[in-house]
């Protein structure tokens, strides 16, 4: 099969890339781009380890083909520091004790990322759980996760107070 060229933002850093067109996202961003954050978790779209935003939403990377964001700006959990200062929900996912093994961790911090993005004062933690559901934790469960973003909701973590 013959590759095509591939043009997108990951990370703020433009990539101009060749792949197979049935090549997923999640594919293309660890082996051809060599950003390792991003998990290869079930790729059944169900664990939500492959978490990334596409042009600030929050996409299962196993689900797309690459191909699907031509042109398009990507954030995977390496995009979330900025100038060796952590995200906010990293901060507080550190703070929080919100993981354990780590795996499901940067899909977590994705999807939250983009929830607090779009639903910056969530009405209640059932509304937090519910932009949760598609990811899957197996060590340490849910509270801490949910206390952490919670917490950056309530305006604890703010990236002036780092």
């Amino acid at each position: 099969m013959e590759k095509k060229l591939l043009r997108f933002t990951v990370n703020e850093a433009p990539y101009e890339i060749y792949v197979n067109p049935k090549t997923l996202l999640v594919e293309a961003i660890r082996d051809h781009v060599g950003l390792t954050g991003t998990k290869r978790g079930c790729e059944t779209v169900s664990c939500g380890a492959c978490t990334v935003m596409v042009d600030g939403m929050a996409v299962k990377g196993c689900s797309v083909l690459a191909m699907q964001v031509d042109g398009m700006k990507i954030t995977t959990v390496e995009g979330l520091e900025k100038n060796g200062k952590l995200d906010p929900i990293q901060t507080a996912f550190l703070d929080e004790g919100a993981f354990q093994c780590g795996f499901c961790t940067s899909g977590m911090l994705m999807s939250a990322k983009a929830f607090l993005d779009e639903t910056p004062k969530p009405k209640d933690e059932m509304e937090i759980r519910r932009a949760m559901e598609g990811n899957l934790c197996r060590c340490t469960g849910y509270n801490a996760i949910i206390r952490a973003i919670d917490a950056v909701a309530k305006g604890n973590y703010r990236e002036d107070k780092q």
